[in-house]
Formats: C-alpha cells, sequence, structure tokens
C-alpha cells in the first residue's frame, strides 16, 4: 500500500527539481562559456553570417536571467528595509495609503452606533495592525493578521455569531517566519480558500502565542507578488516578496546615485608631471619616500583656494570631469524603471513634480488610487467586514440587512470643486422627488450620505429623517386633476364672486402646491401662479405663486390669502398685516416659502404697482411653522 503524498512532500520535491534543474543549465553554459546563473533566450530570427539575433556570436546572446530567491532570505530583505529609503518606501507606501483614508460603514445604522463601532477600530488600533500586516505581506511575501476573540479556541473556526460582549480584542499581526504553514493538512471546504493551508502554527520564538494552531478562518492573510502553483510550493504556499522583483533595479539606482555623489570629490582630473619621475621609482628607497612625502605635503595645503608648491620644472594640469555627462538623466531613467516595477507613480514614489510645462501628475495620481481602491477590494473588502461584525456584535450592536462598508477615496475633491458637486447632488436628488421617484425621507437621505464628499447637509439629523414623508410626490397631472377637481367644487357651493377666476397653472406652481402640502401638510389653491398678473386692478407681476388657503376664513370674508416663495423647505412664515385706503387693517398676507424676512417683503412689494405699498403694512409677525398652523386654527371654517 502506497504512502500518502502530502503538499510538504510535493513541496521539497519541487524545490530539488527546481536546484536540479539550475545546476543543469549551469554545467551546459559553462561548457559554452557563458557566465554562470545566466540562462540565454533563444530569438525566432538568427543571421549567423552577420552575427544577428541571439544564440550567434554576439553579444546578446550571453544575456539572460539569473535566480535570486531573496524572499527566503529573511536577513537580507530586512536588512534592504531597514538601510534603504527606497526599499523602505516600496514596502510601505502602498500599506500606508491603503489603510490611510479608513471606511464608511453602508446601511441603516444609527450615528451612535456608527460612532461607537469606529471608536472601537480607533481604541482596538485596527487600522494599525492592518498596516502592519501588509507591509509584513508585501516584504517577506506572506502575514496573517489573526482576530483574537476572548474565550473562543484558537484551534476552531470562526464563528461571529457566538461572539460576546467586550470579547473581541483587536488583531494580532504575525509574518510569514513566526508561523508554519499546515501543508499537510490544507482546506477542502470549495471556496476561495480552497487548497490553502488550513492551519498555522505559530513557532516557539514568537512573542505572542507560541506553539498556538490557528483556524484559517480567524486570519486575515496578506501576501505579496502572487506566483504560479509549483514556484508557490517552494515558498510553502506563501508569495513573492516586492523587494525580491524590484532588486536588480534598486541596485542599479542605488549605485548611480552613489557614484554620482563620489564624483563630487573628483569634479576634477590632476595631472602632476614630474621630471625623472622613471629613475626615482626605478632607484626605490630614500627617493620614493621624498617623492611620495613631497607629494603628500603638496596636497596638504593645496584646496580650492589653496597654493600649489612644486618644483619650477614639474608640471601640474587640472582637467574637468566629464562624467557628470548625461548623470541626471540617467538618474531620471533608473527612477522611472523603479516606479514602473512598483506601479507607483514618480511623484508619490519620489515626492517630486513630473517635468513639463502641462505636466502636474494629478492623472498619474488619479491612476494609482485607483489601482489602491482595487487591491483595497480585493485584499481587505471581506476580512475587515468580518472585523466590522465582529465589533459590532462585541458591542452589543444589530447590524441591519444591507450593512457593508465602503473604502473611502484617497482622491478628495478641492475647495473649488465641492460647491459644483454639490449642486449637481442636491439638484438630481431634489428632481428625483418632485417627480415622485423617490420619498423625501429617502432624499434626505441621499443628501447626508453626500455629505461626506461635498460637505454639505452634514446637519441632517435622524429626527428630521424620521419626521419627513415617506410617500412618494404624486405626478403633476395627478396634482392638476385633483386641484380642479376640489376648486370645481368649491366654485359650487361658495360664492364665486369671492373667489378669483383659477388662470392655468404652470408646473412651478404644481410643485408649490405639492411641496406645501408634503413638507407642511398645508393645502393651498395657486390662483395666479408666479410671473403673472392678479388682475387687471394691478399692472405688476407677481413675484410669487400666489393663493389662498383651503379651508380658512380671514377677515374679509374670503380663504386667507397667501403667497409662495422659492424654498418650499423653510418652516418661517411671516404674516403681514395689510391695511385699506384709510390705514385701517383689512386682511392678512401669509407669507410662505421664504428664508428672511427681506425676502417676503420685497416678493410682497414687487406685486403691488400702486404706489403705496408701505402704507398697506400695518405689521409683520414671524412664525415657526408649527405656531403658524396653530394661529392658523382660529381662521378655519367653523372655528369659534
Amino acid at each position: 500500500m502506497s504512502k500518502r503524498r502530502t503538499v510538504k512532500d510535493t513541496a521539497k520535491q519541487a524545490l530539488a527539481e527546481d536546484t536540479q534543474a539550475r545546476q543543469k543549465v549551469m554545467d551546459e553554459t559553462a561548457q559554452q562559456g557563458i557566465p554562470l546563473l545566466k540562462v540565454p533566450s533563444r530569438d525566432s530570427f538568427t543571421n549567423f553570417a552577420m552575427k544577428l539575433g541571439v544564440g550567434t556570436d554576439n553579444a546578446s546572446s550571453f544575456s539572460g536571467y539569473g535566480f535570486n530567491p531573496i524572499t527566503r532570505i529573511r536577513q537580507i530583505l530586512e536588512w534592504i528595509h531597514r538601510g534603504s529609503w527606497l526599499g523602505g518606501v516600496a514596502i510601505d507606501l502602498v500599506a500606508d495609503d491603503m489603510t490611510r483614508a479608513g471606511c464608511k460603514i453602508l446601511g441603516e445604522l444609527s450615528p451612535k452606533s456608527i460612532e461607537k463601532i469606529e471608536e472601537s477600530m480607533v481604541t482596538l488600533a485596527i487600522w494599525n495592525c492592518l498596516n502592519r500586516g501588509i507591509k509584513w505581506g508585501r516584504l517577506y511575501g506572506g502575514a496573517i493578521s489573526v482576530m483574537m476573540i476572548e474565550g473562543q479556541k484558537w484551534e476552531t473556526p470562526l464563528r461571529l455569531d457566538t461572539v460576546g460582549p467586550n470579547q473581541f480584542k483587536g488583531l494580532l499581526v504575525l509574518d510569514r517566519w513566526m508561523v508554519e504553514p499546515s501543508l499537510n493538512d490544507l482546506v477542502q471546504d470549495m471556496g476561495p480558500f480552497l487548497g490553502m493551508p488550513k492551519f498555522y502554527r505559530v513557532t516557539a520564538s514568537s512573542p505572542a502565542l507560541p506553539r498556538i494552531k490557528i483556524h484559517y478562518t480567524r486570519c486575515i492573510r496578506h501576501e505579496g507578488i502572487e506566483l504560479p502553483y509549483w514556484q508557490s510550493l517552494q515558498e510553502n504556499l506563501w508569495t513573492l516578496s516586492f523587494i525580491e522583483r524590484l532588486y536588480d533595479r534598486m541596485v542599479a539606482f542605488d549605485s548611480a546615485t552613489q557614484g554620482a555623489a563620489q564624483l563630487v570629490y573628483k569634479a576634477f582630473i590632476r595631472t602632476f608631471k614630474i621630471k625623472g619621475y622613471r629613475e626615482v621609482i626605478a632607484a626605490g628607497g630614500d627617493p620614493v619616500d621624498g617623492l611620495v612625502e613631497s607629494i603628500r605635503f603638496m596636497t596638504r595645503f593645496q584646496g580650492i583656494e589653496g597654493v600649489t608648491l612644486m618644483d619650477s620644472e614639474d608640471e601640474y594640469e587640472g582637467h574637468e570631469h566629464h562624467a557628470f555627462t548625461g548623470l541626471a538623466e540617467a538618474l531620471v531613467q533608473f527612477g522611472q524603471q523603479l516606479s514602473g516595477a512598483l506601479q507607483i507613480p514618480l511623484v508619490r514614489l519620489f515626492g517630486q513634480s513630473p517635468a513639463g510645462l502641462n505636466s502636474t501628475g494629478e492623472s498619474d495620481l488619479r491612476t494609482y488610487y485607483d489601482g489602491i481602491a482595487q487591491q483595497q477590494e480585493k485584499c481587505l473588502k471581506v476580512p475587515l467586514t468580518n472585523v466590522y461584525r465582529a465589533i459590532a456584535q462585541s458591542q452589543k450592536i444589530k447590524l441591519p440587512d444591507g450593512f457593508g462598508i465602503k473604502f473611502k477615496p484617497l482622491w478628495q475633491l478641492t475647495p473649488s470643486e465641492r460647491p459644483q458637486v454639490s449642486k449637481t447632488v442636491t439638484d438630481t436628488v431634489v428632481q428625483a422627488v418632485e417627480a415622485g421617484l423617490v420619498s423625501v425621507k429617502t432624499g434626505m437621505k441621499e443628501l447626508r450620505q453626500s455629505s461626506e464628499e461635498t460637505g454639505v447637509f452634514t446637519n441632517i439629523t435622524d429626527d428630521e429623517i424620521d419626521a419627513s414623508e415617506e410617500e412618494l410626490a404624486p405626478s403633476a397631472n395627478e396634482v392638476m386633476e385633483n386641484q380642479n377637481q376640489n376648486e370645481e367644487k368649491e366654485s359650487e357651493e361658495e360664492n364665486s364672486g369671492s373667489i378669483v377666476p383659477f388662470k392655468k397653472k404652470s408646473q412651478d406652481s404644481v410643485a408649490a402646491v405639492t411641496a406645501m402640502k408634503k413638507n407642511h401638510n398645508l393645502d393651498i389653491v395657486i390662483e395666479n401662479p408666479k410671473d403673472t398678473l392678479r388682475s387687471a386692478n394691478y399692472n405688476s407681476t407677481l413675484a410669487g405663486d400666489y393663493g389662498y388657503l383651503r379651508g380658512t376664513m380671514g377677515n374679509d370674508g374670503d380663504q386667507m390669502d397667501c403667497f409662495i416663495g422659492p424654498n418650499y423647505d423653510s418652516r418661517r412664515v411671516f404674516v403681514i398685516h395689510q391695511n385699506d385706503e384709510n390705514g385701517e387693517f383689512d386682511e392678512h398676507k401669509c407669507m410662505l416659502g421664504y428664508n428672511t424676512l427681506d425676502q417676503a417683503m420685497s416678493d410682497y412689494f414687487q406685486s403691488y404697482d400702486d404706489g403705496r405699498s408701505w402704507d398697506r403694512v400695518g405689521r409683520v409677525e414671524v412664525f415657526d411653522m408649527d405656531k403658524f398652523k396653530s394661529w392658523l386654527g382660529g381662521f378655519r371654517k367653523g372655528a369659534a
């Protein structure tokens, strides 16, 4: 009976086969005079007579790709990350950007609950732990962040519904050298983790949980560059360090920059011609010692503004070093290669703006941030959602069915862009509400949700949303039909001489009637739309929609008159006590839909042209909407 073959055995075989293959190539290339560890590539085009193409006798035939598995050498990776600013930035920058802006919670959750969850994210240092996990995953090719839940066994599958109050304690970050994947026991359940290690055993040298076996469902797995299966086996099912693929370009860049620094000390080539130099060297002994001492004495007192002492028969020449020519362009090219290898734009990697009159780096940054967003969705979305659920469960917060998270964008609107975006969002929401596509409550939620991006409507409260209407607004045809029917009915019941004949209403007037009914539960009839003549007695056009409050009885025996201004949401009402020609009180004019007294009075005065606007106004009362309705109750038909 054959022994069952494990993944660990397969990994050892893959590593052995890889070593044998490389040794064979090394032996063959050594016989051909090709440097070791250089695997020649083949070109489909060759011309042996002209020595063209790879494989013929030319310099290109000696080019190839070596194997430098520094992912397996922990100390080298750590030295690079610690000692090279470029290596540090290559690892840290992406991790910092992926965890910089945080998440936004989606779903029907109260602000207090959201605030409580976000506070736990801070106190438990969740984002800091994720930041470290991503860094070590990029540096070593693998790391895990373990969800710490008090009272649960590490080796059992995670069950979020059993997390008790205050049991979630945060994340523990362990890099690949602190844990050993269970290559003999892999996940067999179908899903994204099929074929991955089922457990991670913590090494004895780990600073926390030594020798503990952890189930994979409790781990957030952080990886580097994905590898093909057989290469991944050689890395114990981990991935490739970002440093390994970048290594040769980093060496080239650092060599160029260090060489440029050395050239600063050798900006000039100095030549000192000594008469009889050959004879002095040939003689040796005291003559050579004397020559060396003479040179030392001369260089000791020689500087930029120093004096050069030498024999009158000797000659001294200085030439400018030409190695600086083209050095700046070469450094830029090396930097661009690093930028391309890391997929990080120059403006972010080196902190410098690209050259060119019209080049700002904005498009490069947008593309880079799009890439960061893609990595967040791919690597963090699912595990981070589980973290939020664990926190909510630990804080005894019931999550709604539509709960989810959304990563906040790294690209923020400028102060000049915010007003335009805010106006566009507001107009879109208002149009949807007026068209009856969404309710006022939904519209208010949309406005508050957009406030994080636009900075507008941040003060909409839950109470205001709860108090708003959930029913959809009626269509314009429904409003017109209902209003015409009501007016015809009233015309039969009341004295037709007391009501000015109804004129055809505009779409804006229909919107005004609808909004007053929906926002304030006021039943209004529009007699004259805005920008029309009230009657032949007045030649000026009305500055606002003009009509009356249905079911009321004013001082003049007619239903109470009102103007409707542009802001249908305003809860302020200005009631003008209008006088007659003798200066005696005549009737009330209710100014609805205005934010300020100045706006209300301006529309009122513009609506009359008889030259006695100021004489008409006895006094003005200011109400909020609730007090106005209470005041209006005394003028309802049938009121005592």
